[in-house]
């Protein structure tokens, strides 16, 4: 199923991926010096910049939920890394929200409130590194064991919601192993291959850095990384899937949601119109459509 309409506004910041608008000019000058004279020290310079995420000033729609929150730090033992852990709403009936690279347990603060407002309660988290949560570099199997820890402390929850790596690191959670009633995923990438073509792309380097350095995350990790692809969890997920993408994503290309809903069994595609990566958070139309989904 898809559907499509097209919002009156839109920005000059969605058409700017993140990266480029979190990283300093002087690191994409020094990535590009990099990559002229080594394009392996430029992968080594690329991935330490993938593994770090970017800290920003907690916008003024996040701050409610910042405020009426109970939050909780805590160690995730699998990891050995500390989270902070969101609580928010006072119903049985648990959401569960997994921010995206370089995002925060309340990111989705607009759809918190209006999840709350429709009956539901909500548990999101800063993964490690990121938001209050201490550390300086993360990956995506942080993401992954911290769903899973949530899951078995407090849950069970209806359903999940994830947004971009949290959306990628929810399916594998759901093909792990973790029992919810339906998955929500917004602006969620498919192959990890991909995510590093287009990192070391918007970081001003090359085809080959990129090649380079998911060779050197395969290596680290002792695992093809494309293990933890969209697509690839998406064949184990059986539950009822809603895929939310903006056409205009500059962040992850929409070809991305057409992949993983073709491996759901179970899938549906939402489709936005100048929404971008992450205004598409908070539109009213989009959180209707989630409700919605979750309702029925």
């Amino acid at each position: 199923m898809r559907e499509y309409y097209q919002p009156m506004t839109k920005t000059k910041k969605d058409k700017i991926p993140v990266q480029r608008l979190l990283v300093p000019n002087y690191i994409l000058v020094i990535g590009k010096i990099l990559t002229f004279i080594s394009p392996f020290l430029a992968s080594r310079f690329a991935a330490k910049l993938f593994l770090t995420p970017f800290r920003y000033k907690l916008p003024e729609r996040e701050k409610e939920m910042d405020e009426k929150s109970k939050q909780t730090k805590l160690t995730v033992p699998s990891i050995n890394r500390e989270v902070i852990v969101y609580e928010y709403g006072d119903s049985p009936k648990k959401i569960l929200l997994a921010h995206g690279w370089s995002g925060r347990g309340t990111q989705l603060a607009v759809m918190a409130e209006e999840l709350i407002s429709h009956g539901y309660s909500v548990v999101s988290f800063d993964a490690p590194a990121h938001g209050k949560a201490p550390g300086k570099w993360s990956m995506m199997p942080f993401f992954i064991e911290t769903i899973q820890f949530l899951d078995k402390n407090y849950g069970p929850f209806e359903a999940a919601i994830g947004h971009s790596l949290g959306g990628m690191a929810s399916l594998k959670a759901v093909k792990d192993g973790m029992e919810i009633k339906k998955l929500v995923i917004i602006g969620t990438a498919n192959s990890v291959t991909h995510i590093t073509r287009e990192f070391a792309h918007h970081m001003k380097m090359n085809e080959k850095v990129a090649k380079k350095m998911k060779q050197y995350f395969d290596t680290k990790f002792g695992e093809d990384m494309d293990n933890y692809s969209g697509a690839v969890s998406a064949k184990d997920v059986h539950i009822p899937t809603l895929v939310v993408h903006d056409e205009q994503d500059v962040d992850v290309h929409i070809s991305s949601a057409h992949e993983i809903v073709e491996s759901l069994e179970n899938g549906e595609l939402f489709v936005t119109e100048d929404l971008g990566h992450r205004r598409i958070l908070g539109n009213q139309k989009v959180i209707n459509k989630i409700i919605h989904f979750l309702s029925v």
